[in-house]
């Protein structure tokens, strides 16, 4: 029986080493020969917090894809707008939703209720976020409990009411907008970026969760790391060398997040080669990377 343990052991790790330089080559081989686009066509896409910035652009990429969209914001005035531009480019592709995303059973309901109108959301996008400026200490608990509820807990509820239907039709997509900032932090964000990085952990938990309880479901995981983009959600950003780091449009996130799905990506930065930069700072010691930070001074300045 020991024998038999000890090849099968060897067995398992001589498979293993194949299928990971198989893995290794393969995406290799894609960074020269992209994979096919995917047909989003037909997709039912839920976006919250899409009453401006990304999320309207978002819902203006996949009405172009041929989507049926379904804009979900707090803010009844501008999620209207997004809708009336949605459907100005393809007439009734797109409905509006007005839900506090913060509150569960409010979330819930919305499931219910878009189920009934619409049909099964096959695209879920937590794109909902906020980001007061400050340093920590000047934060209220009300302050941080807030940043906490619509940019971590909200994809918890919104999970809850849409996975299910994922798992019944073995396929789906799930993006998360995470950020730079859930990647390495800046001075007057802890709150937000411990949100971002929260985010990218319970995205990458997630996806592992379904490839082990949920191999036949064809589930899509997608992680979004944007650096700067210039909505009325950024502060002023502070930078020695401002026109390596500029603030990036709506648009053009929101169209590297639809290319990224059509791609099957599981995590992308924006701009892409941010990924590379940031990932290898962790190989080298903190203070190190301390002091490239020091001397690149980025910051963000407070809201106060």
């Amino acid at each position: 029986m020991e024998l038999y343990d000890t090849f099968s052991t060897i067995f398992d790790f001589l498979r293993m080493i194949l299928m990971f330089h198989y893995e290794l080559f393969y995406a290799l081989y894609r960074l020269f020969v992209p994979v096919e686009l995917k047909n989003l066509k037909g997709e039912i896409v839920l976006i919250t917090g899409a009453g401006g910035g990304i999320g309207r652009q978002l819902t203006l990429e996949y009405v172009r894809q041929g989507c049926k969209v379904i804009c979900v914001d707090i803010d009844e005035k501008n999620n209207a707008l997004s809708v009336k531009q949605g459907n100005a480019i393809t007439p009734a592709s797109t409905i509006g939703y007005k839900c506090d995303i913060t509150n569960r059973d409010e979330v819930l309901a919305l499931a219910k209720k878009v189920k009934k109108d619409v049909g099964n959301v096959s695209v879920l996008i937590n794109n909902a976020g906020i980001m007061p400026t400050r340093s920590i200490l000047q934060h209220t608990h009300e302050v941080i409990q807030k940043v906490m509820d619509i940019n971590l807990m909200s994809h918890f509820w919104t999970l809850e009411a849409f996975l299910p239907s994922m798992y019944e039709k073995k396929q789906g997509t799930i993006i998360a907008l995470s950020s730079i900032l859930g990647i390495f932090g800046m001075p007057n964000t802890v709150p937000y970026s411990a949100s971002k990085f929260a985010v990218r952990g319970y995205m990458e938990a997630l996806l592992s969760e379904i490839i082990d309880y949920r191999p036949d479901a064809k589930i899509q995981c997608l992680t979004v790391c944007p650096s700067w983009v210039n909505t009325n959600l950024i502060h002023t950003v502070k930078m020695k060398f401002p026109k390596l780091f500029p603030a990036l449009s709506p648009k053009y996130v929101a169209n590297q997040i639809v290319q990224a799905h059509r791609r099957g990506q599981r995590e992308i930065t924006i701009p892409w080669f941010y990924a590379g930069i940031l990932h290898m700072l962790r190989l080298f010691p903190y203070k190190c990377v301390e002091v490239l930070r020091q001397f690149v001074d980025g910051k963000v300045e407070c809201d106060l």
